[in-house]
């Protein structure tokens, strides 16, 4: 399994490409060599190539917007193509039953085209959940609905540590439990007081996660820190590479 950087730690240093472009090298500087971008100001999909090439990263993984998604997914997945990432991600859905747009049913009528789409492109549709997904819709765990009504080639599951566990799942279970079809996972500790820390800052237990993300067929462990409490976020990834790296990952 490698490691690598959620760009959207870093959101605020990428709001026009001059400050993107600095951010990925200092990612790169850090140490990864293997990115997700997500967050980020729009960006043509050869300057990303280029960009990526410069700084020796490599982007598995991406979020892309709804709208896009829905309406746009053959472009979206030749922009892909361009550098070389076969993973398209959705960051969230408000699953909200009282609001129209918004209900389970709702993401599967949306959705299920795009994930046919992608593959058809050669491309994997990826699920980023929250702590929403723990709601129980019909007597069954949301996420648990999805991973039954969205088969393993049309939908993978980028688990997220942190949102599992604030959603009152544990983590390694649920990574065991989608076996298969989480290629990417996203780390992200849980501190007291629902705080998100760096890797190896918080209470999760990591190693079972490991142990479960190895098992479970996952390639690549993608850090991420929503809020970084004050802190440089290029301080937290440092700092989070750092704990990754004394446990053997690169």
């Amino acid at each position: 399994m490698k490691i690598g950087a959620q760009f959207f730690t870093v959101r605020d240093f990428c709001k026009d490409l001059d400050s993107f472009s600095e951010s990925l090298q200092k990612v790169a500087e850090i140490g990864y060599d293997t990115v997700q971008i997500s967050g980020t100001c729009q960006y043509d999909p050869l300057w990303l190539k280029e960009e990526l090439d410069k700084n020796g990263l490599q982007c598995v993984l991406t979020h892309i917007p709804a709208e896009r998604l829905q309406k746009e997914t053959e472009k979206v997945a030749a922009d892909h193509d361009v550098f070389g990432c076969r993973y398209v991600g959705l960051g969230s859905f408000k699953f909200d039953e009282e609001q129209e747009g918004t209900h389970y049913e709702d993401f599967l009528r949306l959705y299920k085209p795009v994930a046919k789409t992608l593959k058809e492109h050669g491309k994997y549709f990826m699920y980023h959940n929250h702590s929403q997904e723990f709601k129980k819709y019909k007597g069954r765990i949301i996420l648990e609905s999805l991973a039954e009504d969205m088969a393993l080639d049309e939908m993978g599951f980028t688990v997220d540590t942190f949102w599992v566990q604030a959603g009152g799942g544990d983590p390694a279970q649920w990574i065991e439990k989608l076996s298969g079809r989480v290629p990417c996972i996203h780390l992200k500790d849980y501190a007291y007081g629902t705080k998100m820390a760096a890797i190896g800052d918080g209470n999760i237990n990591f190693d079972r996660v490991f142990e479960k993300a190895l098992d479970a067929g996952t390639e690549y462990m993608l850090v991420e820190q929503d809020d970084c409490n004050g802190e440089d976020p290029f301080v937290c990834l440092k700092r989070s590479y750092d704990y990754l790296r004394a446990r053997g990952f690169k």
